[in-house]
């Protein structure tokens, strides 16, 4: 299978079908498996690639940050290499929050844009990743526990795993270096109060936007489909497709709804133009703004708490 060094990482990824090339980034401590049930049919009509993101899988896992910008630089690097210009992105979970930094980066090079539980869109995650961004533990012993783990962490955030898959998975993640490359992803997305990286906070960047539809679960325990629902407010022209009774992994779960569902986006002659408009400014949406900013600061700053407790220095009231 295909091995790509880009940036002093080695991107392992499979490809199957041809036509528009369709790129597939699955999520947190995942792998190019993930995608199984569903490359099949979408390689009917498509070139689909399907890699490991670094620290994951197959893929190398260097000593780095691992951080969004980084991972959106190597996987924009990794489709240099392959000579691909412009392509369709489906990202799932972690996996969409790398293709957001792909388009804050070059937002020309992606046509159209599918999230799929998309982390990114709102601070609510699961308790058990708030958990997991104690990463410095992690980090420091928990390679050991890596592959013994791997599996049943998967299945606790609701992916379907059989056998054969939890024995692959704890082989891949018993190679050295795992636990350091999950405890910095985590790190630089998730502390305990929730997500901390947030792609609407850096939007009005992006002049042009590609077509973009988000997919999700009613039943996401992980993220809450009602962070669809609250983009849809301010990523104007944006799509939601809602699969009932889901979970985190529509993808495992109804893998034929929704590669129907992503095809039809995919292979439509005509998409809906997508523009951001942030919230209208209003006292009220000033004040959640700025209790919003505490909050990003107390994530990144804990002493700043003790600047904050008196909640009168942001607050407006109306006359």
């Amino acid at each position: 299978m295909p091995r790509t060094t880009v940036l002093d990482v080695e991107i392992f990824h499979e490809e199957s079908g041809s036509g528009r090339p369709l790129v597939l980034l699955h999520g947190l401590n995942d792998s190019h498996r993930s995608w199984r049930s569903v490359v099949p049919e979408l390689a009917r009509m498509r070139r689909v690639l399907v890699p490991d993101l670094p620290g994951c899988g197959l893929s190398g896992r260097p000593d780095a940050t691992y951080s969004l910008d980084w991972q959106a630089n190597v996987m924009s690097a990794w489709l240099d290499a392959l000579g691909l210009d412009e392509v369709d992105v489906v990202g799932h979970s972690y996996g969409g929050g790398v293709a957001q930094y792909m388009l804050l980066l070059r937002p020309q090079r992606i046509r159209r844009l599918a999230l799929v539980a998309s982390g990114g869109l709102g601070r609510e995650v699961s308790l058990e990743l708030r958990l997991a961004s104690f990463s410095r533990v992690v980090e420091m012993f928990g390679q050991p526990f890596m592959a013994p783990i791997a599996a049943n962490a998967l299945r606790a955030v609701g992916g379907v795993i059989g056998p054969d898959e939890a024995t692959w998975m704890s082989e891949v993640n018993a190679t050295p270096g795992t636990a350091r490359a999950f405890a910095r992803t985590v790190r630089d997305v998730i502390n305990w109060r929730g997500q901390t990286r947030h792609f609407l906070d850096r939007a009005a960047e992006i002049e042009k936007f590609p077509p973009i539809a988000m997919f999700w679960g009613s039943r996401d325990r992980v993220i809450p489909h009602t962070q669809a629902v609250d983009t849809l407010k301010m990523l104007h022209g944006a799509e939601l497709t809602m699969f009932e009774g889901c979970g985190h992994f529509p993808h495992h779960e109804q893998p034929k709804e929704f590669t129907n569902a992503v095809l039809s986006f995919m292979n439509a002659p005509f998409a809906r133009s997508v523009h951001f408009a942030p919230p209208e400014t209003t006292v009220a949406g000033t004040v959640s703004t700025l209790r919003a900013m505490r909050e990003r600061l107390l994530a990144a700053w804990p002493s700043f708490g003790n600047a904050a407790e008196n909640d009168s220095a942001l607050t407006l009231r109306a006359s």
